[in-house]
């Protein structure tokens, strides 16, 4: 390990405004020394322990540096952002950033993303962000939209809570609006190319839609790169309340009749050229 990363971890450690919980602290072992999740003492108290203020909270699953959720926090002081990476060398400029401007709206959280209902209560997240997230082209169970994490997010997010996705992946944009369609999800907004074509609001009036100006003036450091490559950029949001399900009666379920071949196909060469770039 370089000592770049060194020095950035031992840093880390001295932010307050960055969480980083050990293993035990959210994993038990049960019968036949099976793994299971358990609660982290922060859940359900994260305005009180972690804020300047009661306000609602938002996430960004996957928030890499935390540019993304520094600039929404910065435009938005009436809530609280909470970044979600398993990289500290990442969370590292987030952390510092936010600690050296004293910002009292960031928090961030060092974690595996599959461990997030440890974290947080019934109804304590108002929206999520899904930020350019690994698609998963060959593995649906780690997709961030996949029916197994939308279960898990639905165990926090308060009812009528937004979950965005901006992705560079066409294929993790149609499987996602495949999964939506399958469970009967309500769509706010879609694009499939939202700084050249726009943005279709399927609900114009909903007050929870207060600023889709954030959705392009707002980037990632992911974002500016696809950008300059000339690739465009999707958008999506969505809740998780199902109007002819009642809540907690089952699964969200996958869908039959996303053409994974199709879109796997019209995504690879694509796809792994924009990483090998990113990746420089």
């Amino acid at each position: 390990m370089g000592h770049g990363k060194l020095r950035k971890f031992a840093e880390n450690e001295t932010f307050r405004c960055l969480l980083q919980p050990a293993a035990e602290e959210v994993m038990s072992h049960g019968e036949n020394k099976a793994l299971l999740l358990k609660d982290h003492p922060i859940k359900g108290r994260w305005n009180q322990e972690m804020f300047a203020a009661d306000q609602p909270i938002i996430l960004e699953l996957g928030c890499g540096k935390g540019d993304y959720t520094i600039a929404l926090a910065e435009r938005h002081p009436e809530m609280n952002f909470i970044g979600v990476d398993i990289k500290g060398a990442r969370l590292w400029k987030g952390a510092k950033y936010a600690t050296e401007k004293a910002l009292p709206n960031v928090a961030f959280l060092r974690t595996r993303i599959e461990f997030i209902p440890a974290f947080f209560a019934p109804g304590e997240v108002a929206e999520i962000w899904l930020t350019f997230s690994d698609p998963q082209l060959k593995s649906p169970n780690s997709r961030l939209t996949s029916p197994l994490f939308l279960d898990r997010y639905r165990s926090f997010l308060a009812p009528g809570g937004i979950v965005h996705l901006k992705t560079d992946s066409r294929f993790l944009h149609e499987y996602t609006k495949a999964v939506i369609a399958a469970n009967g999800l309500p769509v706010l907004t879609s694009g499939t190319d939202i700084y050249h074509e726009g943005l279709t609001v399927f609900a114009a009036d909903d007050a929870r839609l207060r600023d889709l100006a954030a959705v392009t003036e707002v980037q990632t450091f992911y974002e500016s790169m696809f950008l300059e490559m000339g690739l465009p950029i999707t958008y999506l949001s969505f809740t998780l309340d199902r109007p002819f399900v009642s809540s907690g009666s089952r699964n969200f379920i996958f869908p039959a009749d996303f053409d994974e071949k199709f879109w796997r196909e019209a995504e690879g060469p694509r796809r792994t050229f924009s990483h090998q770039r990113a990746k420089q």
